[in-house]
């Protein structure tokens, strides 16, 4: 085992080798943001703003990492309308290799040890009963807050790539990628679609370094008017020849005109030129949050597995 230390693209790249051969033997074990693409974006357009309030541990046998745990201890968010959050408590991002599932207690432990005095949340899979119930026994319970009805659980839908459809822009819109748009378009494209935001040019310069970008699976919909009305990034597993959707959004000004749809479809298209058979994206799955579902759904994308939002507080030890 490594000593305590922050998450380094040296490590990030460990984590996503994990999460490929998860992926390969038991994909629908793979937890939240444990993801080949989920790990690249949020170390990506976090670890310049955030990475000091970030720890890391990493389990190995035969010198291939078969777990790691990753703590995102209390830190201040600074958005681009000036507000301000204070994230109070801490959250751990995970994944442990099913052939060495043993392991979870360790990663529990050492996740109880770094966040002690603070209430702890973790995204366990659904359909990992092992995990469910072995974190129970170290007293996490279901997070109620998480799983009401606008809740922020997330579920993950995936479709093959066999027959995916011509994709059809408005007239007078157009594809791009941020190869051809530049940083610039690129960024406003993501503070547009999902404002107000933490998301800087330094941060998409992070994601720009994170392991598995690609300027031409970056993907924009530019308006009439020069806007970037819809982005989306896909971050393409050659291992697993899978294409990961992640974010997805579309300029409030520009929704409702069928832009995002025609971005996946098109997406996809190339996901597959590029060797992708499958592709997965994940969106909130609480009943209060229909919209990014009913989108995947038009487009082929369909249920695949999901979280189980557990917490311990405080004062549970």
């Amino acid at each position: 085992m490594t000593d305590l230390e922050p998450v380094t693209a040296t490590d990030l790249r460990l984590m996503q080798g994990l999460a490929q051969r998860v992926t390969a033997a038991r994909p629908d074990l793979v937890n939240s943001d444990a993801s080949f693409g989920e790990l690249a974006w949020n170390w990506g357009k976090g670890h310049a703003a955030d990475g000091a309030s970030w720890t890391r541990r990493l389990w190995f046998s035969g010198g291939d990492p078969v777990a790691w745990g990753w703590a995102q201890l209390p830190h201040r968010v600074r958005r681009n309308d000036g507000s301000v959050k204070d994230v109070t408590g801490a959250y751990l991002a995970h994944q442990v290799h099913p052939d060495h599932a043993g392991l979870l207690d360790e990663v529990i432990d050492w996740y109880d040890g770094t966040a002690v005095g603070l209430d702890r949340t973790v995204l366990a899979c659904a359909a990992d009963e092992f995990a469910l119930t072995r974190w129970s026994a170290h007293g996490y319970g279901t997070d109620p807050a998480a799983l009401g009805d606008t809740g922020s659980w997330t579920q993950l839908n995936q479709r093959d790539l066999t027959d995916v459809e011509q994709p059809v822009l408005p007239d007078g819109f157009r594809f791009r990628t941020a190869d051809q748009a530049g940083p610039e378009a690129a960024v406003r494209a993501h503070l547009d679609a999902w404002a107000p935001s933490a998301y800087t040019a330094e941060a998409y310069e992070g994601v720009r370094k994170a392991p598995g970008y690609r300027g031409d699976l970056h993907l924009l919909v530019e308006a009439p008017d020069g806007t970037m009305a819809a982005s989306t990034i896909m971050w393409l597993d050659e291992a697993n020849r899978t294409a990961e959707f992640e974010p997805v959004g579309t300029h409030p000004g520009h929704r409702r005109r069928g832009l995002a749809r025609a971005m996946l479809l098109h997406g996809m298209r190339l996901a597959r030129a590029a060797g992708a058979t499958h592709a997965t994206v994940a969106c909130l799955g609480a009943p209060g949050h229909p919209q990014a579902r009913a989108l995947y759904y038009g487009v082929g994308f369909r249920k695949f597995t999901r979280d189980a939002p557990l917490i311990k507080t405080a004062t549970a030890g």
